[in-house]
């Protein structure tokens, strides 16, 4: 079997660097990294893992707590911080909590029994006890998505109110004035920035806030559908539905189709998040984009650094978002269409 010692030789660094490039490859050059993977790709160096990570007092394992994988737009989060895990050496391990807190800390409790080095979490909740680390550090977490204001972590987020309020402005550009919004779960953050978002454009523009235009929903498919039932029932029923997220849209349009309805002759309708269905629906749905595959990787990278000691301030990371305007939203009906 080759030895360390080899790999070095072959790739013309030392020992050290070789140590380096398998612990923390962040910490190495990319020609470096190539060079030393050549060398042991050649050679069949294999490294006892277990014994590198023992010496370094790192699992090289980061820890994800997702709320629900069914999720799509979580799915895409999931591939960025895969991706960025994997570049940097580490390796991610993925927790479907369903949103239970008692879930959450147990998972929270691997960093401290060292079978992790850290958290990324994308629910706004902290998992970490009072008094599990010094007051004073930031804890080994990042905060994505969802997030949840605390100065012991760094999170990555989306402005939410403002992309709210675009989206609610470009249906009152297209002459709506009885815009519904079916919400998310009301415990959510994304739940009130959006709605604050929503509100702002219709007082900006002079429009009364109708509380029966205002549905609830827990961001699936059905609850847009059961919402969208609700509006049509509306002795005043509203001329477009913005949704707080794409599934949401999607059960939405069903029920408007099902009632003999056309998208956006009779209705608009739109959404957020743009998964990949939004520009296959029938017709394509007029949402919010915001970078998911970004969110997994800038979190990753964040904690990475975190560990590391790169960062030592609760940043707050906000990512951009983008209105894409399709075919499911259209001018507001006349009157006597009505």
């Amino acid at each position: 079997m080759s030895t360390i010692r080899e790999v070095a030789d072959r790739a013309g660094v030392s020992v050290a660097t070789v140590s380096r490039t398998l612990q923390q490859p962040d910490r190495v050059s990319p020609k470096t990294r190539v060079r030393v993977q050549e060398a042991i790709d050649h050679l069949g160096y294999k490294p006892n893992l277990m014994a590198v990570k023992f010496r370094s007092g790192k699992t090289q394992v980061l820890v994800a707590l997702v709320p629900t994988v069914a999720n799509v737009f979580f799915a895409r989060v999931i591939k960025g911080m895969q991706e960025a895990a994997a570049s940097q050496g580490y390796s991610l391990l993925l927790m479907n909590t369903m949103g239970n807190d008692e879930i959450e800390r147990n998972c929270a409790k691997l960093v401290d029994t060292s079978q992790a080095d850290g958290v990324i979490q994308l629910r706004a909740f902290n998992p970490f006890a009072p008094d599990q680390f010094q007051s004073e550090a930031l804890l080994p977490m990042v905060n994505a998505c969802e997030i949840v204001d605390d100065a012991r972590f760094p999170t990555v987020t989306l402005d939410n109110r403002a992309a709210a309020k675009a989206m609610t402005e470009h249906l009152i550009s297209l002459g709506h004035r009885r815009i519904a919004m079916v919400k998310g779960p009301q415990s959510s953050p994304l739940t009130r920035d959006r709605l604050a978002g929503y509100e702002d454009a219709l007082k900006a523009a002079g429009l009364s806030i109708d509380e029966s235009l205002l549905c609830a929903g827990d961001f699936t498919l059905a609850s847009g559908y059961r919402a969208a039932t609700t509006l049509l029932s509306l002795p005043n029923r509203p001329t477009a539905i913005f949704c707080e997220n794409d599934e949401m849209a999607m059960g939405a349009m069903r029920k408007v189709r099902e009632a003999g309805l056309s998208i956006p002759g009779d209705i608009s309708i739109a959404g957020f998040d743009n998964i990949a269905f939004s520009a296959y629906a029938e017709p394509p749905l007029t949402t919010i984009a915001q970078p998911a595959e970004e969110f997994g990787e800038t979190a990753v990278n964040l904690l990475i650094d975190v560990l590391n000691g790169k960062t030592k301030r609760a940043i707050k990371v906000i990512l951009p978002f983008e209105v894409i305007t399709r075919q499911s939203t259209g001018p507001a009906p006349t009157t006597a269409n009505l």
